[in-house]
């Protein structure tokens, strides 16, 4: 049993058990690409069928990392398909399993509110954007939030953590900032912000066109902006309607 059930492996040349960091990071990337359409899925529609769905499975995989073994995780042996010919990279086990563990106890809480009671509130909202936050900054940036945490409960502090940051280093000349960057970004922020400020970009709504296609290629490319009729453009197809999307559909082509 004890070759099955362990928690992360165990590589010569390290004195403690590691993981490959490249498929702890695309696991996080896997998970918040579905965390992501499960949110939008209830925050735009309305729609939690989805979510009772995604959480059990972000719980059930979560469960596998800690209680059984993160090898066996599927997010984890995705993760490992697609980044099985980089070069590995190694981190510190005890950190990600402190990780995993918040991340498995807000899977839990979910599972609490959301499958067993049916319950829909902010609660679910502040658990579902902490779980972006965690996984959206683990997959881009390679920051493992939960391993900072780590650091504050435990003497001994985090080893190995992604791209070498936990011990003392000089930065390298590429890594460096310099103040005609910074103002770069604060000028480009700046540029963006302004564009509706000042009109630059206003919030006109779309004109719905349509093409008549019983009539010439000639008279079809002079006609793009005869307008649908308004019965006929707002009306919603049953597909629509089926997936809860009626409203939705409505506001994107401007309809009452």
């Amino acid at each position: 049993m004890k070759d099955i059930f362990y928690f992360g492996e165990k590589i010569k040349g390290f004195d403690v058990r590691v993981f490959n960091e490249r498929e702890v990071r695309a696991s996080a990337g896997i998970l918040f690409f579905f965390v992501m359409i499960w949110f939008m899925n209830a925050w735009l529609i309305g729609n939690f069928y989805i979510t009772k769905i995604f959480v059990v499975a972000f719980l059930l995989d979560f469960f596998i990392r800690i209680f059984v073994n993160p090898k066996y995780a599927p997010s984890l042996i995705i993760g490992r398909y697609f980044v099985q010919n980089q070069k590995p990279e190694y981190i510190w086990a005890p950190q990600k399993r402190f990780a995993w563990i918040i991340g498995f106890v807000l899977a839990i809480t979910m599972f609490f509110f959301v499958v067993v009671n049916n319950i829909i509130g902010p609660i679910n909202l502040f658990i579902c954007l902490s779980c972006l936050t965690i996984l959206f900054f683990e997959s881009v940036f390679g920051i493992c939030i939960g391993c900072k945490i780590y650091n504050f409960f435990n003497k001994e502090k985090a080893k190995f953590c992604p791209g070498g940051v936990c011990t003392v280093k000089t930065k390298e000349e590429i890594q460096k900032i310099n103040f005609l960057q910074i103002w770069i970004v604060f000028l480009f922020i700046v540029f963006v912000i302004s564009l509706p400020i000042f009109g630059i970009i206003q919030n006109n709504k779309f004109k719905n066109t349509y093409i008549d296609t019983t009539k010439d290629t000639q008279t079809i490319l002079s006609n793009k902006n005869i307008l649908v009729p308004e019965s006929d453009r707002c009306k919603v197809p049953e597909w629509a309607i089926k997936i809860g999307h009626k409203e939705m559909r409505k506001l994107h082509h401007n309809c009452k």
